[in-house]
């Protein structure tokens, strides 16, 4: 199944009610990804741009966004960025491939 970095910012709300009535977000957002068929690799608060970090897996990018659309429509969350992740093999298989393919930049 293909992996997924998703980044993400609370809204000051969000804090608000958190900070009042603390609780384990990663529970809740695993239990969403296993009901759309996926599963939570790491969840970790960060410092900077982004508020989270979850590191999922899904069986294709329709689900994470799924599950990326269903969270951000609850409010919480200001703004929200999902990146596709490559294994190293996977990678390497895509320079190989790149080699094979002939390119001229313009001009």
């Amino acid at each position: 199944m293909p992996y997924y970095m998703t980044q993400v910012s609370y809204n000051s709300h969000s804090w608000e009610a958190q900070v009042k009535n603390p609780e384990d977000r990663s529970k809740i957002i695993g239990t969403l990804l296993e009901a759309a068929g996926g599963r939570l690799i790491s969840f970790f608060y960060a410092f900077g741009e982004y508020d989270i970090v979850l590191i999922m897996e899904t069986p294709d990018n329709a689900t994470v966004a799924s599950v990326v659309i269903a969270a951000s429509a609850g409010g919480a969350i200001r703004n929200i960025k999902t990146t596709v992740l490559m294994s190293a093999e996977e990678g390497l298989d895509a320079i190989k491939k790149a080699g094979s393919i002939a390119y001229s930049p313009p001009g």
